[in-house]
């Protein structure tokens, strides 16, 4: 019998630390007025002694707990992450580790602001292929690829984690999607590079470990190709909220004046966690079920849109 994937359970973590743009003006020359009427952003959560893979298994411990599943009943773990611990192990394999899932593959999904839209997508191919049960996490600690004296980046983002439980159900709620990458553009956004310290290597590399972005290609970018995503996605069909990466206030609302959607409909968080990446998103989605605002089995249509380095960018209309 044909199945699908159902999202039936949320979490999400963040860090204690919480820096404000306060604490960011004694630290560089900007102002909370600057970062705010440009961003939207007030404060950012940030770890001071947490890996990406410890919030990663405490959104796993959550998600199980909250449907009372046990770790062997799981059969895929995927965690979206550009901030992973190692280059090997992965998050997702560390975290099967830590909760015991020792039935489940485990594997970590790299497309930056993008992974949790891109490894939703995947996950429901795995249950309409047989799986299950599986767990869909969004993880970051982009405190530590920032260049903190680079007001242009350190002001953006933050740590944390969030994710879903993908269970297979016999109704189809995955609508429509519509993922793209460009990596012609991929200079844009560019984080974590490791020189070559080989003595057998000879070239010189002008690549950083510091997250660097070029803000004004990335702006036009998410206003334009990503409202465009958007547009097909939707086909004026009735949309209950729309889950966008939390990059920029003024990014969503340029997005939904060219999509034609009410801002009230797009809903946002950023000023209390900043950019998070891949985290973004699930965040975003465990605070509006939290809230009530979106009710697990009640058949709204939300669509998730996740933008960012790669270039990637994608959308996904689900009814919950």
């Amino acid at each position: 019998m044909e199945q699908f994937g159902t999202i039936t359970a949320t979490a999400s973590v963040l860090p204690e630390k919480i820096i404000t743009n306060e604490d960011l003006s004694k630290m560089m020359d900007t102002s909370d007025e600057w970062i705010a009427s440009r961003t939207g952003i007030r404060q950012r959560r940030c770890v001071t002694d947490q890996e990406t893979s410890d919030l990663c298994y405490l959104v796993a411990e959550k998600l199980l707990k909250k449907r009372n599943i046990a770790a062997s009943e799981l059969d895929f773990i995927i965690v979206a992450t550009m901030s992973p611990d190692y280059a090997t192990p992965s998050v997702a394999v560390q975290v099967q580790g830590k909760i015991g899932a020792m039935r489940a593959i485990a594997f970590d999904i790299s497309a930056a602001c993008s992974g949790f839209v891109y490894a939703l997508s995947l996950a429901e191919k795995l249950i309409r292929c047989g799986s299950k049960k599986g767990l869909v996490i969004g993880g970051e600690t982009l405190s530590k690829l920032i260049d903190w004296s680079d007001r242009t980046t350190a002001v953006l983002f933050g740590d944390g984690a969030g994710g879903v439980l993908l269970e297979a159900g016999n109704e189809q709620k995955l609508l429509a999607e519509h993922l793209a990458a460009d990596g012609t553009r991929g200079t844009s956004l560019t984080a974590g590079y490791h020189h070559n310290a080989s003595p057998i290597y000879t070239e010189d590399s002008e690549g950083s470990f510091y997250l660097k972005m070029v803000g004004r290609d990335i702006f036009d970018f998410a206003v334009r190709d990503v409202a465009k995503n958007i547009k097909e996605i939707i086909n004026d069909e009735p949309i209950d909220y729309l889950l966008l990466h939390q990059a920029n206030l003024r990014i969503i609302e340029k997005i939904a004046r060219k999509v034609k959607v009410p801002q009230e409909k797009f809903l946002t968080n950023m000023d209390k966690y900043g950019n998070t990446s891949a985290a973004s998103i699930p965040i975003l989605l465990d605070e509006a079920v939290t809230s009530g605002r979106i009710t697990l089995g009640k058949k709204q249509k939300v669509v998730f849109t996740g933008y960012g380095g790669g270039l990637t960018w994608g959308s996904i209309l689900m009814e919950l």
